[in-house]
C-alpha cells in the first residue's frame, strides 16, 4: 500500500475542485460572521488613538459593537448545531470480523488489489444496495452503545467510530444469499474503492460540511430553531450542484480504480443485482408484509428470497439460466453463522419496512417457512374473514350478528351499495390501528410504530373489500372443500385445492364488487365445490 499518495491519486482533480468549491461556501459563511465583529475591532481601535473624536462615533462603535456580539453568538450556535449535530445513521446489522472473518478476508483482499484503505467495519442492510457509511461522527460513538438489533447492543465506540477511521462497508444481505462468492466480489469492487477518496482531506472535509448541514436542518425543525434550518438550506443551495459533482466525480474514480478487479464478471453481477431487487420486492410486499400485518416476522427473509429467485427464473424467460449458478458456492458461506444473521436482517427489515419492536415479544413473534401457510395464511384470512361480516352486521337492520357465510355476502353484494361496505371496513381498519399505536407510545417504542419506509400505499376501499371477500371464500374453500391454505414464493398466501393453486378467484370476485354481479362466483363456488350456505369457521 502506498498510503497517503495513493489515496490522493484515487481522488481525481475533478473530485478535489469539486470539494473545494464546497469549502469556500463554508469559508465565506465564516467570513460573513466574522465581518462585523472585524469592522467593530477596527472602529474601537480607531476610537482609541484619537482617529474618531467627537460625536456620534461613540453611539456608532456602541451600536457596532452590539450587532457584532449578536452575529458571533448567533454564528457561534449555528456552527455549533452544525459540528454536533450527528448525521443519520442507517440502521444496520453489525457484523463483527468473529462472525464473518472469510467475507472479512475477501474484502481486505479487494482492498489490497486496488491500493486503497480497507473499510473499518462490515455492517448488513435488509435491501439490494451497497454503499460506504462515514461513522466517524461524535454522536455516532453516542448513538452505537444505544441501538439495539437482535442480539444486543453493539458497544459504546469501537474502530469504525474512531476520528480518521474509513468507512463502514454496507452490504444488501439479500445479496450474500442469492449471490455467489465470486459475483459478490465483483459487485463489491467498486464500493471498497471508495475507500480511497474517502481518505482525502479536502473530500473528507467537504462531506462532513455536507453532512452537517444536512443535520442541521433536521435539528432545526424543532421549535424556536426555525433560523438554523433555514440557514442551513440556504448554505445547501449553495453548495448542492457542487457537492454532487464531487460526488460523482468520486464515484468515476473509485469504478476506474476498480477495472481491473473481476471486471468481466461484474457485468453478469449486475443483472443478478437487478434480478435480486425484483424478486426481493415481491418477497417483502406480496409474502413478509401479509405477516407483519398480523405481528409474525417470517425469521429467514434472505434465504426466502433465493426461493423467489428460483421461481422468477422459472416463470421469466429472460432470467432463464440464472438457476444454473446455484450450484457455485454461496456468498452467504463467508458467514459462520447465516442462520442468525438472516434472523437479525429480518427482524430489521419488518422494522424498517412495516414498524415494529426492534426484538422480538409476546405480540411480534418469528414465524418459519414451514409454519407460513397454518400460522399467518389462514388466520389472515379468517381475520378478515370475520372483519367483513362484522361490518356486515353492522350495517344490518336486524339486531346481533346473522349468519357467516358466503350466501349472506353474496346476496347484499349483488343487492345494496357496495361503496357502504367498502367504507365501514375502511374505518374498522383505521380504528384498529389506533390502539396498537396507543400501545406502541405506552412501551416507549412509538416512533417503532411507523415505518421508516413504507412498502405500501394506502388501498381504496373496494381493494379492501374485494380482498376481504377472497378471504372469506378461501375460508369457506377449506372448510368445505378440503381446499388448504398456501405459499408462493411470489404471490404471497394462495390457495390450494387438491394440491393444486387456483389462481382464478379475483376475477369473480371483482365481478361481484364492482358490478354487482355474482353470478362468476357462483360459477367459481359451485366447480370447486363450496358450499355458500355453510358457516364459515372464524378466528
Amino acid at each position: 500500500m502506498s498510503g497517503t499518495g495513493s489515496i490522493a491519486e484515487v481522488g481525481t482533480p475533478s473530485a478535489r475542485s469539486r470539494a473545494l468549491a464546497v469549502l469556500r461556501v463554508r469559508s465565506r459563511a465564516l467570513a460573513v460572521g466574522l465581518l462585523p465583529a472585524a469592522v467593530a475591532v477596527v472602529l474601537v481601535s480607531a476610537r482609541m488613538t484619537g482617529r474618531l473624536a467627537g460625536d456620534p462615533w461613540p453611539t456608532v462603535i456602541l451600536a457596532v459593537c452590539a450587532v457584532a456580539a449578536f452575529v458571533l453568538l448567533v454564528g457561534g450556535i449555528f456552527a455549533a448545531v452544525v459540528l454536533r449535530a450527528g448525521p443519520a445513521m442507517t440502521p444496520t446489522v453489525p457484523l463483527s470480523e468473529s462472525a464473518a472473518p472469510d467475507l472479512y478476508r475477501l474484502v481486505r483482499d479487494l482492498a489490497d488489489r486496488m491500493d486503497v484503505p480497507a473499510p473499518s467495519a462490515i455492517a448488513l442492510t435488509p435491501d439490494c444496495d451497497s454503499w460506504l457509511e462515514d461513522r466517524t461522527h461524535p454522536a455516532h460513538r453516542r448513538a452505537r452503545g444505544r441501538t439495539l438489533i437482535s442480539g444486543g447492543a453493539a458497544g459504546a465506540g469501537g474502530p469504525e467510530c474512531e476520528p480518521g477511521a474509513a468507512p463502514v462497508l454496507v452490504i444488501g444481505s439479500p445479496f450474500l444469499w442469492w449471490m455467489r462468492v465470486a459475483e459478490l466480489r465483483a459487485v463489491l469492487a467498486p464500493v471498497v474503492a471508495g475507500t480511497g477518496p474517502s481518505g482525502h482531506p479536502d473530500i473528507a472535509d467537504a462531506r462532513g460540511f455536507v453532512r452537517g448541514l444536512d443535520a442541521a436542518v433536521d435539528v432545526g425543525g424543532r421549535r424556536f430553531l426555525g433560523w438554523i434550518a433555514a440557514s442551513a438550506r440556504l448554505l445547501l443551495r449553495l453548495c448542492r450542484v457542487d457537492a454532487a459533482e464531487m460526488e460523482r466525480g468520486v464515484a468515476a474514480a473509485a469504478s476506474d480504480r476498480a477495472q481491473g478487479v473481476d471486471y468481466a464478471l461484474r457485468i453478469v453481477a449486475q443483472e443478478q443485482v437487478g434480478l435480486a431487487y425484483a424478486g426481493w420486492d415481491r418477497l417483502l410486499t406480496r409474502v413478509a408484509l401479509p405477516a407483519w400485518r398480523m405481528g409474525r416476522w417470517p425469521a429467514h427473509l434472505d434465504a426466502g428470497v433465493v426461493s423467489a429467485l428460483t421461481e422468477l427464473s422459472r416463470r421469466d424467460r429472460l432470467a432463464d439460466g440464472f438457476t444454473s449458478r446455484l450450484g457455485e458456492r454461496p456468498a452467504c458461506d463467508l458467514l459462520d453463522q447465516p442462520g442468525a444473521v438472516d434472523e437479525a436482517a429480518s427482524l430489521l427489515a419488518a422494522r424498517l419496512f412495516h414498524g415494529g419492536p426492534a426484538e422480538a415479544g409476546p405480540d411480534w413473534s418469528p414465524v418459519d417457512w414451514a409454519a407460513y401457510p397454518e400460522e399467518v395464511v389462514d388466520r389472515k384470512w379468517r381475520t378478515e374473514a370475520a372483519r367483513l361480516l362484522a361490518a356486515l352486521d353492522a350495517l344490518s337492520a336486524a339486531p346481533g350478528p346473522a349468519a357467516s357465510t358466503v350466501e349472506r355476502v353474496l346476496i347484499h353484494l349483488a343487492e345494496a351499495d357496495a361503496d357502504a361496505l367498502a367504507g365501514r371496513l375502511s374505518g374498522d381498519l383505521a380504528r384498529e390501528a389506533v390502539p396498537a399505536l396507543a400501545a406502541a407510545a405506552a412501551a416507549g417504542r412509538g416512533a417503532d410504530a411507523l415505518p421508516l419506509f413504507p412498502l405500501e400505499a394506502p388501498r381504496s376501499g373496494r381493494d379492501l373489500l374485494a380482498d376481504h371477500v377472497v378471504a372469506l371464500v378461501c375460508c369457506a374453500a377449506v372448510d368445505s372443500a378440503g381446499g388448504e391454505p398456501g405459499l408462493d414464493w411470489l404471490d404471497g398466501p394462495v390457495l390450494l385445492v387438491a394440491g393444486v393453486r387456483r389462481a382464478d378467484l379475483a376475477g369473480p370476485v371483482l365481478s361481484l364488487v364492482e358490478d354487482r354481479d355474482p353470478g362468476p362466483l357462483r360459477d367459481w363456488l359451485a366447480e370447486v365445490g363450496v358450499r355458500p350456505e355453510k358457516p364459515v369457521r372464524l378466528v
